[in-house]
């Protein structure tokens, strides 16, 4: 992960003071923060280091150590694994009040995902060390942590699955359905978050070419429609039998 006091920026952006307090953040109760007492999150507040990232900057490359946990303040970024092949997978979305980088606080291993900002986004980084002290204090801290990274294994296996057994349209159909659930609709009522078609090609693990017939496939039969980026969902029935294999 980059931070500059581990290591070397990939990004022209600056880490700074964006004079947030942990204690008054609202972003914390949507993520294991919300488990530490006033004091602790006093303490880290001091501590913490934050940054804006641009649409396209990578936030932390494969191979690098993270050194600590990353608290997304606003924005989305896209959590990808490059295959043999050369091509990405993306294999989770981080959006606003997620936390990424908890697996570095159990292992002093090198991260082997790359995450890239989707859109503009807001960062906090707490190191390590300052995070460690919490999980050895404070045991409701701790199931916090545990239990989110259960439930990333959980999420894990699941992909595992469908990509094992869905077909590259019913992956499409869970993808775009997981898509209209986990993020907010805008004012004209499209999906709250903008991916290319090489994106939902790398979520869904198939070629750009495949994923935009299936795409205008789903439109036809009004399960969708799309403008430029945005995706609206119409037809979420539709969606879930496909997704189903009916």
């Amino acid at each position: 992960m980059i931070f500059v006091s581990f290591l070397v920026p990939l990004s022209t952006s600056k880490w700074h003071d964006m004079s947030g307090k942990c204690e008054q953040c609202i972003v914390r109760q949507f993520n294991s923060l919300k488990a530490l007492t006033k004091d602790e999150l006093v303490r880290i507040s001091g501590c913490k280091t934050s940054k804006y990232v641009k649409k396209g900057e990578i936030l932390f490359e494969e191979g690098e150590h993270i050194n600590g946990v990353y608290c997304i303040r606003d924005g989305v970024c896209k959590v990808s694994k490059m295959s043999d092949n050369g091509r990405d997978q993306i294999v989770h979305l981080i959006r606003k009040g997620d936390l990424i980088g908890e697996r570095s606080l159990v292992n002093n291993e090198v991260s082997n995902l790359k995450a890239i900002a989707v859109n503009d986004m807001e960062v906090c980084f707490i190191p390590k060390e300052e995070i460690l002290k919490d999980l050895e204090k404070n045991p409701n801290f701790t199931m916090e942590i545990l239990k989110n990274m259960a439930l990333s294994l959980k999420n894990a296996d699941n992909v595992i699955v469908d990509m094992a057994q869905k077909t590259v349209k019913q992956r499409l159909a869970a993808t775009l359905l997981y898509l209209n659930d986990r993020f907010n609709s805008t004012e004209a009522g499209a999906i709250d978050i903008h991916l290319s078609r090489e994106d939902i090609a790398n979520v869904i693990g198939t070629a750009t070419e495949s994923a935009i017939r299936l795409l205008s496939e789903f439109k036809k039969k009004g399960l969708i429609n799309l403008k430029g980026k945005e995706i609206f969902v119409l037809n979420e029935k539709g969606l879930k039998d496909i997704s189903d294999g009916f």
